[in-house]
């Protein structure tokens, strides 16, 4: 027979047994469980967010990769231009444009092919040759800005979905409400937005980064066409 001493003991020892097996274990969510969470209205804001991301990663390395190729030229590009046109050997210095294939070169080659009309009209078309390479570089950067400025947008747009879900549900319920009857709206409120907010940096950032760069090249351009000009204005 037990005595009162050894039951209190086993009665310890049962509780703690049972506290043990009760402990709760910690939840992790995925990637996939943040998109799904957020029932359907969450999963179309979130897919178009990721189409976003996807569009505007590639947009920037596209860009990127472009405007590295155009701001590679030789330094001494030039100075290679100036002995051939000072000498008169034309023909070498618009195959050294040819074979270098850059904006700058592209737009030089212009101004040679125009040498012997009037330095006006050689100015002009180099302007012109320059606005279409600058316009070249450009290209799809207006995409990245849209996306940098709607993706916050959109993922507001969810936020309002969300919202009006976790509204509807406490109409519903009338005075018996249950936090976990609002869990689904406010979850797609949350994830949407913090989702757009994230494409809409990276976006930002990578637009004003590339317009940074093509800034850069527009500045070479330039020096490299005042300083054609200077040489055809030269005294023979």
């Amino acid at each position: 027979m037990r005595t009162p001493l050894m039951q209190i003991n086993q009665v310890a020892d049962d509780i703690a047994i049972d506290s043990l097996d009760e402990v709760p274990v910690e939840k992790t969510l995925s990637v996939i469980d943040v998109i799904l969470g957020g029932g359907i209205g969450g999963i179309i804001i979130m897919g178009v967010l990721f189409v976003l991301s996807i569009i505007a990663v590639y947009i920037f390395v596209e860009r990127n990769r472009a405007i590295k190729r155009a701001n590679k030229i030789d330094n001494n590009f030039m100075n290679h231009i100036k002995d051939h046109v000072s000498q008169g050997r034309l023909d070498a210095a618009r195959a050294l444009c040819q074979s270098t294939q850059s904006p700058v070169a592209l737009m030089i080659e212009k101004g040679i092919n125009r040498i012997g009309r009037p330095l006006s009209d050689i100015g002009a078309s180099i302007e012109n040759q320059g606005k279409l390479e600058i316009q070249k570089l450009e290209n799809n950067l207006p995409f990245l800005a849209t996306i940098a400025g709607g993706a916050p947008m959109i993922g507001f747009l969810g936020t309002v979905i969300g919202m009006i879900l976790a509204f509807s549900e406490m109409a519903n319920a009338g005075g018996q409400v249950d936090t976990s009857m609002l869990a689904e709206g406010i979850y797609t409120a949350m994830t949407t937005t913090v989702a757009g907010l994230a494409v809409g940096i990276i976006a930002y950032f990578g637009y004003n980064y590339l317009v940074a760069r093509v800034e850069k090249v527009i500045f070479k351009l330039e020096a490299s066409a005042t300083e054609f000009l200077d040489l055809l204005n030269e005294p023979a």
